[in-house]
């Protein structure tokens, strides 16, 4: 059984937007999911449909193999969503804001509070609890969106740009919460911007540009569809030229170079070439994150 499946998903807004446009996917259970694209080509309004919040035009969504058509009420205590914006009440205590959520699934106010405080704890709120919500920064906003999505306990949670505005230390430390949870058999589906983050936390990627799923396969097989990389190498001492290569090499300054090389080639037949040519290096990293190339040369071939 699947954890999403969706079949033939379309969306007209009123004004004539067209949001989707026949989309197919599907999720497996226990799999830590992107869903990636530009602002406007569908992410959201999938989240919505599939959360009963936005209404289809034509399609199925199955979650856990029950329609959202005719099981929703069933459906919505195994779903757990982190909207894009903040919609919480500015002036209830942190602690109160989990245990009455929890309380809108049913869950009994003794259970509620063991799981408001086991999240808040988990995600380094727990000093936080009594004040409230208006005081916490963006950071800790974000962290409690989150828990308040997991008290109920959902086998699926969806995170809509779940890191936006955060600070690089507080992402990476939300990484791995949501990598551990995950991992503890959680089926998640994160919609991101920062492709960095999808290349880090997902096993499988769906490209979404204009309203149709353009590419849904594993994040192995995606950057394998890359013709080439770029690295950037800072030499130990400057060069005057480059020397006659087979690769593409373009003279940054006088001790950085940016060398691009193709599928066929190797690391080592780089460094072969600088051995040969008695250059030193200091150090080498990629130039841009090889997901982000895979991503824009797909959209590029769409449009």
């Amino acid at each position: 059984m699947k954890a999403l499946a969706i079949n033939n998903l379309c969306k007209t807004y009123k004004n004539g937007v067209v949001a989707l446009k026949g989309v197919n996917l599907e999720v497996e259970q226990g799999d830590f999911f992107g869903l990636i694209g530009a602002n406007g080509a569908g992410k959201t309004t999938i989240i919505g449909i599939i959360t009963d919040l936005v209404r289809k035009n034509m399609g199925e969504v199955l979650v856990f193999g029950k329609s959202i058509d005719k099981e929703f009420s069933r459906i919505k205590n195994s779903i757990g969503i982190v909207p894009q914006e903040f919609n919480f009440g500015v002036f209830e205590k942190v602690r109160d804001i989990l245990i009455n959520q929890a309380g809108y699934y049913g869950i009994p106010r003794r259970k509620a509070e063991a799981a408001s405080d086991k999240y808040l704890k988990s995600l380094n709120l727990w000093e936080k609890r009594d004040m409230q919500a208006r005081t916490l920064s963006g950071g800790m906003k974000r962290r409690l969106m989150i828990a308040r999505s997991l008290v109920h306990d959902p086998q699926l949670l969806i995170l809509d740009e779940p890191t936006a505005g955060v600070d690089v230390e507080l992402r990476r430390g939300m990484w791995d919460f949501l990598l551990k949870l995950n991992q503890e058999g959680r089926t998640i589906i994160l919609t991101t911007h920062y492709l960095e983050e999808a290349e880090y936390l997902c096993n499988n990627i769906g490209i979404i540009n204009k309203g149709t799923i353009i590419e849904n396969t594993s994040k192995k097989e995606l950057v394998n569809q890359l013709d080439s990389q770029k690295y950037i190498f800072d030499l130990l001492r400057p060069i005057d030229s480059i020397p006659e290569s087979t690769f593409k090499i373009n003279k940054i300054d006088e001790t950085s170079i940016e060398v691009e090389v193709s599928k066929r080639d190797t690391i080592n037949d780089i460094f072969a070439y600088f051995n040969k040519n008695t250059i030193e290096i200091k150090s080498m990293k990629n130039k841009t994150n090889r997901l982000e190339e895979t991503f824009l040369s797909l959209i590029e071939k769409d449009n």
